[in-house]
């Protein structure tokens, strides 16, 4: 996983709320057994005038003019402004999976739901929760400013414009704050005592050596 201590991006303002994870990435594509390949099929009947199938060409399909991602202006957007429950419905990391690879690093939004929000972490996406007085003023103020960017900073938890002239800050637990600045999954977290388990495996091994026969038989 990628350490996340500043990012600043393009902001790209999704004005809905409620967004469920089927909207973000239809059950379709959950077929896949990979953590990989999600980004084209991101918001798949959103972005899209045609029905989206797992390994279809995504560059000769048509899409849709009108969702925000297809506009020009937001081509290289890499925050999502949203509104409250975000992520909702059922529970899926598919989602912030094609998220990530579509290219977001940060969400924002009044509220997201529990299942997701958790996901978020565990594949380096920050979810941050403003209030949804600020969260309008920010939809205000991308409208009316084309090429909008907002930059992040972790280690200050504060999100805000390069000139200062927009500053929020904003809560994260400290434990997920530590794994996302240092770029710790949860395997991430295993492998920090690596050598603790060898010299583990060693000394079970030695006491009990009839344990390597029989791994080598199942193996």
């Amino acid at each position: 996983m990628d350490k996340f201590t500043v990012h600043e991006g393009v902001v790209a303002p999704l004005d809905r709320a409620n967004v469920d994870t089927d909207a973000i990435i239809p059950k379709q594509f959950l077929k896949s057994i990979r953590r990989t390949g999600f980004g084209p099929n991101l918001f798949d009947e959103w972005r899209y005038l045609d029905h989206g199938e797992p390994g279809q060409d995504c560059s000769t399909r048509p899409l849709n003019p009108d969702f925000v991602l297809n506009q020009a202006r937001y081509a290289d957007a890499s925050i999502l402004l949203a509104r409250k429950n975000f992520g909702c419905g059922s529970s899926r990391e598919h989602a912030p999976w094609a998220l990530q690879q579509f290219g977001i690093k940060a969400i924002v939004a009044p509220s997201f739901a529990d299942i997701f929000f958790n996901n978020c972490y565990k594949s380096g996406l920050l979810p941050i929760v403003l209030s949804e007085v600020e969260v309008d003023g920010l939809f205000r103020t991308v409208a009316a400013n084309p090429g909008f960017r907002l930059v992040v900073d972790l280690e200050q938890q504060r999100i805000g414009t390069r000139d200062g002239s927009i500053s929020y800050g904003f809560e994260i637990d400290a434990f997920r704050k530590y794994c996302l600045l240092k770029g710790l999954d949860d395997i991430g977290l295993t492998l920090r005592h690596a050598d603790e388990i060898r010299a583990f495996e060693a000394r079970h091994l030695a006491s009990q050596p009839w344990l390597a026969n029989t791994i080598g038989e199942r193996a």
